[in-house]
């Protein structure tokens, strides 16, 4: 087993910034099912049918599912303890914008407002995440 184990260890250690090679992360994809829940929430205060309005709560709750993906995927996945320390604010911000794609924000409500301001966060987020691109 012995022979086994040194045949077959990496010979080398490689670090990566994060999972795969940098450029498979991008906050666009939070922003597109934030851009859908905004938009579900205006179509819905703009329709009195009540299928349609059923629907689109449901569509709604799918996106701001989705938007919680994508954050988590970033937080967890592409951001690092040095980026925290260089934007101290980012722990934060994610807190607040999951909670707004959440049952409090996105998925809670049908206000349009409250769509806008999962977007902002949202922007907040990849704004960082541009600069720490920009840094790597």
């Amino acid at each position: 087993m012995h022979l086994f184990a040194r045949v077959f260890s990496p010979k080398t250690t490689v670090y990566a910034h994060c999972d795969l090679p940098c450029g498979v992360y991008d906050p666009a994809q939070a922003r597109i099912e934030a851009q859908s829940v905004k938009a579900i929430q205006e179509k819905y205060q703009a329709n009195d049918d009540p299928a349609f309005r059923t629907r689109a709560i449901l569509i709604k709750e799918q996106r701001s599912e989705l938007v919680k993906h994508h954050l988590w995927v970033l937080w967890t996945d592409y951001f690092k303890p040095n980026h925290v320390e260089q934007y101290p604010q980012l722990h934060n911000l994610f807190w607040q914008a999951t909670k707004a794609a959440g049952a409090a924000g996105g998925k809670g409500s049908m206000d349009p407002a409250d769509g806008q301001k999962l977007l902002d966060l949202v922007d907040q987020i990849a704004d960082i995440f541009w600069e720490t691109k920009k840094a790597s």
